[in-house]
């Protein structure tokens, strides 16, 4: 069967996000993706957390679930153990995933829980009037740092390489075919897959648009770069700000969570036969 962007459309109408914002490319990027990779959206889940981008479960046709600030990562890997047979997907900006999701993420990625995690990196909190976020550079003036900001910014690429990530890529809100084809990867992927996308906030940050990354952008795949070489890969993840190098920066197959798990052996949780359970043997066995 051969589906199109439309089948992962919602009913409800539009999204609200800004002109010009880099969700939209984002949305359409992951429906191509879902689109080319001919996925029945009954059987695909998508997490959204906090943050501008992470509404856009309102938009899809898919199952869809709205979560706590911070939280996403650890509800789409529940929902990938309850069943392991849907294709989850959860998505979050740079303050969800970095900033109160931070110990969140980095269980995941060591975890290998078979997701994909996308998130919007737009350097700021888009959604509560642009103040400093934890991927903002040092000195960095926004609303809540008018002296600049204090902190240096966390390197999401480098920080994932070094956790034991399995499939770490960046993307550019502002190369849509590029995105859409490292998140088709990034599904075909057998374990955790995060894709940071580089996403200019049009609203609150009027120096880094498309323009400052356009020209400091270039794609991975056609610079050489081997994906399967670590101390390469996190050499180029300390590139940024003089360059935002996209695409695949490390990859390796190991151990996925859920096959290593051995409530699993009988299938996924929502394949489970609960009618009629005798928990008592469990109470003799560690009682005894």
């Amino acid at each position: 069967m051969t589906r199109s962007i439309n089948d992962y459309q919602s009913k409800l109408g539009k999204p609200n996000w800004c002109a010009g914002c880099g969700d939209f490319a984002i949305d359409m990027a992951i429906k191509q993706a879902l689109a080319q990779l001919d996925y029945n959206p009954d059987e695909t889940a998508w997490i959204g957390g906090i943050g501008c981008g992470a509404s856009a479960p309102y938009w899809t046709s898919c199952y869809g679930v709205l979560t706590l600030h911070g939280r996403p990562v650890p509800f789409a890997t529940g929902v990938k153990l309850a069943n392991h047979k849907l294709n989850v997907l959860a998505w979050s900006g740079d303050g969800d995933a970095y900033g109160i999701g931070m110990g969140h993420f980095i269980h995941a990625v060591r975890r290998n829980a078979n997701i994909v995690y996308i998130v919007g990196n737009n350097t700021v909190y888009g959604l509560t009037k642009g103040q400093a976020s934890p991927t903002s550079q040092k000195g960095c003036i926004s609303p809540s740092t008018p002296f600049g900001a204090p902190d240096p910014d966390v390197n999401p690429i480098a920080l994932a390489i070094s956790a034991g990530g399995s499939f770490v890529a960046r993307g550019y809100a502002g190369n849509l075919p590029h995105l859409t084809n490292l998140i088709k990867q990034a599904f075909e992927h057998k374990g955790f897959a995060l894709i940071d996308i580089i996403q200019p906030c049009v609203t609150w940050d009027k120096i880094k648009g498309y323009a400052y990354y356009q020209d400091k952008t270039y794609v991975l795949e056609e610079s050489g770069h081997d994906p399967s070489d670590k101390d390469a890969a996190l050499k180029r993840a300390y590139e940024q700000p003089e360059k935002f190098p996209i695409g695949l920066f490390y990859q390796e197959e190991r151990d996925v969570y859920e096959d290593t798990q051995p409530q699993f052996e009988n299938g996924p949780l929502a394949k489970h036969d609960i009618s009629n359970i005798d928990i008592n043997p469990l109470f003799e066995a560690y009682t005894a």
